[in-house]
């Protein structure tokens, strides 16, 4: 959908391409053209390079925006794209082959002199090899999979009797993940920040760095929420963080949006930890303060066009803020929620933006990520970009499946949140605080007792609404004087909607 847009305000016609269970998918639905590609099973559709350039051929596509998933980071799919005389927005298949490699692309930052986290240039080669190496540089060590990225074959290991188990599990996760069992080792640094550089080029040569964004707030190594700017982050670090990521692009001979991901520790010192070659999902944020539409840049580098700026002319301007929604259950361990929305609620108003995927009466299927909107909020500063969000998350509603939603209204309600004390272990820290997170079963007693009586008094408060809004409802007041919505009439409304 994203895509889309752009390439209609460009005057461009848009194509999509869906599997069997994305028939009536939004984008399906919106695009000018539409192809059917094969089964759920992504190995069969979205994964199979032959049946997309198919389509491309077979509609006369220019060009494809390949999006931030699936074949996005697939060096071999850019290059069948150019031998099929079809532009890829994105970089060329040699620069996604560098930085795709995690190993390989240490090796070519440390000829370049960026600065990375002490560890290994090179696959592991045996479990001797990997105790030296931790003995050397001290532990806690990271284990990661070179080719892989969400997470996948990563391990933290304390100690050295520790490291053959963890060593194998990795080896043997990042094998099934991404057909690559190559693993390298690298100093773990305890608490870090996650803080990326956004960085644009075209291929005359001109690169420019957009400022950075926060992505600390992450569970289980999956970002959950980001902001930019970073409250970590002034201006003479945003210059050296930036024209370091420059520095990375220029190595790897980049061309189009990429992202450069940094290690931050305590002492605010950065490190060097991969690039993503292709737009990312939290975009947006970098859009509202630099007041850019990245996916357009994208769009108009790959025709050949200079960009239209010079880094001096990029401004940072005010705050923005992005909560990923995803069809998921709180109460089981954030398992997947797949199933028909049978109600949708959207929220509107200033400073909010809401990238989304799906619409009321779709089903959101189980076979991929469930990833369904990112609801972003600007505001001239932060505590303005919170309150805007908190405002927009009781707009929002949705029934039918499970969401996240109310994972977001206890982060931006927490006081460490709130005053920017957050680092990668951050959310576990917060979720670990409730003894009774993740445990359906005891969550869940009684509830089946109560339905009737929520729906019961869902009834009367329809009824009540607009008087209780005039007279207060007696629940007190935020801490921004507004006040405060009542958690029992939105579960009541909830289970009478239901």
């Amino acid at each position: 959908m994203r895509v889309i847009r752009a390439c209609r305000e460009l005057g461009i016609p848009s194509v999509g391409v869906y599997s069997d269970v994305d028939r009536a998918a939004l984008h399906v639905l919106k695009a000018d053209e539409a192809y059917p590609i094969g089964p759920a099973a992504a190995a069969e559709s979205y994964l199979n390079i032959e049946k997309i350039l198919d389509v491309a051929k077979r509609c006369g596509a220019d060009a494809i925006h390949p999006g931030y998933g699936f074949l996005s980071e697939n060096a071999k799919f850019a290059q069948a794209c150019a031998d099929a005389g079809i532009k890829f927005v994105g970089p060329s298949a040699a620069s996604m082959e560098m930085m795709g490699s995690k190993t390989r692309a240490r090796r070519e930052m440390e000829r370049a002199g960026v600065p990375f986290v002490p560890g290994t240039a090179h696959a592991l080669e045996s479990v001797a090899q990997a105790w030296d190496v931790a003995a050397k540089i001290g532990y806690p060590v990271m284990l990661k999979a070179a080719a892989g990225g969400g997470g996948k074959g990563m391990r933290l290991v304390d100690s050295a009797k520790e490291l053959h188990t963890a060593l194998r599990a990795a080896q043997s996760e990042a094998q099934r993940a991404f057909g690559d069992s190559e693993v390298y080792l690298e100093k773990a640094i305890l608490n870090p920040r996650h803080i990326e550089v956004q960085v644009l080029a075209d291929e005359h040569g001109n690169m420019v760095y957009l400022g950075e964004r926060e992505c600390s707030i992450q569970r289980r190594h999956q970002k959950v929420l980001e902001e930019a700017p970073s409250l970590l982050v002034d201006p003479d670090m945003r210059r050296r963080m930036g024209e370091v990521g420059v520095m990375v692009a220029k190595t790897a001979r980049y061309c189009n949006a990429g992202t450069v991901e940094f290690l931050v520790d305590q002492a605010k010192n950065f490190y060097f930890l991969e690039m993503n070659t292709r737009l990312q999902v939290e975009h947006p944020v970098t859009e509202l303060i630099t007041g850019l539409d990245l996916v357009e840049l994208q769009i108009r580098i790959a025709a050949g066009e200079r960009l239209p700026f010079r880094q001096q002319d990029v401004l940072i301007r005010g705050h923005a803020m992005e909560c990923r929604i995803y069809a998921e259950d709180p109460d089981n361990n954030y398992f997947p929620s797949p199933g028909k929305i049978t109600m949708l609620l959207t929220p509107a108003g200033p400073g909010i933006r809401l990238d989304s995927g799906v619409y009321e009466g779709c089903t959101v299927p189980i076979d991929y990520d469930p990833l369904l909107a990112k609801l972003v909020g600007y505001g001239q500063n932060r505590a303005q970009a919170v309150s805007r969000l908190v405002r927009a998350l009781e707009e929002l509603f949705v029934a039918g499946i499970k969401t996240n939603i109310d994972l977001f209204r206890r982060i931006l309600a927490d006081e460490d949140f709130r005053s920017g004390k957050v680092d990668t272990g951050y959310l576990e820290r917060l979720l670990g605080s409730d003894p009774g997170e993740g445990k359906s079963e005891e969550k869940s007693e009684g509830k089946e007792e109560t339905t009737e009586v929520a729906a019961i008094a869902a009834a009367v408060f329809a009824v009540l609404d607009s008087t209780s809004k005039a007279a207060g409802d007696g629940n007190g007041t935020s801490d921004t004087g507004v006040p405060a919505p009542s958690g029992w009439k939105r579960a009541a409304r909830g289970e009478g909607l239901m």
